[in-house]
């Protein structure tokens, strides 16, 4: 088998389309922005990509049949819009650091031929507490684009984040560099415990902000309610007890 196969359905003109990110991460924050991006535009899937640098495994789907982990590549054609989209998500990211960088590489490769001259990555910046109202952190390839993106919001603070940006959300924009790509990484506060509505919506308000596009948060809503949910049990049952009136007199 080859490192790094990709099977492509169709081959696209699209018109200077800009490219979108999210993969398997901190909170899942990139993955649940992007599903819920190529849901919310009715996205056609064109590339999958497979490769030996995945978890050696297939997945099971609900009927029973199994297919083998990728990575995707989906297309949106917007007539009335200055780009078309690229959205890419998929099930897993590289498992070692040359997988890493060779799959990430293999992306800037398609989407070059493509014609993007514009990255957004999508990702979870991790706290290790919960989040109420996250809030959306920014890198971009250079001080023009920090300054387009604070008009929409996103943050830009010093030492935040403190080690960098590890994986494909990093990787693409710094090798996209290399091959004449402008590139911005949103990163939506969570605490890194569960799969993260919440920091999802957050990168996803913002970024259809930056691309013009209508999106209903209703679903992932939902989802936040329900994590919300399980997070306030789990609270209850870490809870200490609270003693007794008997027994205060014990208490030191």
């Amino acid at each position: 088998m080859e490192d790094i196969i990709a099977v492509f359905k169709e081959r696209p003109k699209l018109k200077d389309p800009i490219f979108v990110e999210g993969l398997p991460g901190v909170g899942n924050v990139g993955k649940l922005a992007a599903e819920h991006l190529v849901d919310q535009l009715k996205a056609v899937k064109f590339v999958e990509m497979f490769s030996k640098y995945f978890p050696p495994q297939v997945l099971v789907t609900d009927a029973g049949t199994i297919r083998l982990v990728s990575n995707e590549l989906f297309y949106v054609m917007r007539p009335l819009m200055k780009n078309d989209l690229v959205i890419m998500t998929g099930d897993y990211q590289g498992l070692t650091p040359e997988g890493q960088y060779a799959l990430s590489d293999r992306t800037l490769q398609i989407i070059k031929e493509l014609g993007v001259n514009r990255i957004y990555t999508l990702g979870g910046y991790g706290l290790g507490k919960m989040i109420e109202k996250p809030r959306v952190l920014g890198a971009a390839s250079d001080l023009e684009l920090v300054d387009e993106m604070k008009t929409f919001g996103v943050t830009f603070s010093k030492g935040e984040p403190g080690s960098g940006i590890v994986g494909a959300s990093g990787l693409l924009l710094g090798l996209g560099n290399l091959y004449g790509m402008r590139s911005v990484c949103l990163m939506g506060e969570t605490s890194g415990y569960f799969v993260d509505p919440k920091g999802a919506q957050a990168v996803l308000e913002v970024l259809a902000k930056i691309l013009g596009v209508t999106i209903d948060f209703s679903d992932l809503e939902q989802k936040a309610q329900q994590i919300d949910a399980i997070t306030s049990k789990l609270k209850e049952i870490e809870a200490p007890a609270v003693p007794k009136r008997e027994d205060l007199g014990y208490i030191g």
